[in-house]
């Protein structure tokens, strides 16, 4: 391991990742950083993962390792669903052509979201070496996409990482209004209807904390996906019946 400016480890392909306590705090340049280097081979992000880091960097830079302290996570209880989600999800249920799918589009949504900046930036971070590694690791039947399918189109979705039961999520996008929100509002049920109670948001964002989502420190983040990871993972398919965690009388709405 050699160090790079502002003591930021450079990993070789095969060297361990640094303890997550050691990424860069407040004051440094880009709190969260922990190092950068290694592959995106399926291997080294599940080994990433496992102990609560992600890759994030734009194009020109190299891979860069990231576990921010706190930890933005969305229980799954405390989705918040606003009156407005709740009839979009009525109607969508009720619209003979519109659907929730799995997997069955997972280049055309990572290519969508790559297309899709993020708020207040002008570019994406889901470069093509990105797009190249979380369609490997949807391969080998770790990444998965989340479909909304509106008249037989493809109108919005998002794309996620799952290890025995712990969900990541990782992006989002919408051709049509409420479409991302439809695949969040499915993911939280299907994550409802097998006992995963926590999706990794990454980084605080307000439209995630409008949702229920919440920072909590990075220590019981990875305390909690060192338990997850050990449970068997779900079966990914979309059954409707999964609305009825969401849509009983009793469950909260804003």
């Amino acid at each position: 391991m050699r160090k790079s400016p502002h003591s930021l480890p450079w990993l070789a392909a095969d060297e361990a990742f640094p303890p997550v306590e050691t990424a860069w705090g407040e004051h440094d340049p880009a709190p969260g950083l922990l190092a950068a280097g290694r592959t995106l081979e399926v291997a080294s992000l599940l080994q990433a993962y496992r102990l609560g880091i992600f890759p994030w960097f734009s194009v020109g830079q190299p891979i860069l390792w990231w576990s921010p302290d706190p930890r933005m996570v969305l229980r799954t209880g405390d989705f918040r669903l606003h009156r407005s989600l709740r009839k979009s999800i009525a109607h969508f249920r009720a619209a003979a052509d519109h659907e929730i799918r799995f997997d069955t589009a997972f280049s055309r949504v990572i290519g969508a979201c790559a297309s899709t900046p993020r708020a207040g930036q002008s570019g994406t971070w889901i470069v093509p070496d990105m797009v190249q590694a979380y369609t490997a690791l949807h391969r080998a039947g770790h990444a998965h996409s989340v479909e909304t399918w509106i008249g037989g189109e493809l109108a919005g979705g998002l794309y996620c990482v799952n290890i025995g039961g712990m969900v990541f999520g990782e992006s989002m996008f919408a051709h049509r209004t409420d479409a991302s929100k439809l695949a969040l509002a499915a993911l939280v049920a299907f994550c409802l209807a097998h006992d995963i109670a926590v999706i990794d948001c990454q980084q605080n964002t307000r439209h995630l904390a409008s949702l229920g989502a919440a920072e909590i420190p990075r220590s019981a983040f990875a305390a909690h996906v060192a338990d997850s990871a050990t449970l068997a993972p779900p079966r990914w398919a979309f059954e409707p019946l999964y609305w009825n965690q969401l849509l009983t009388p009793e469950y909260k709405t804003s």
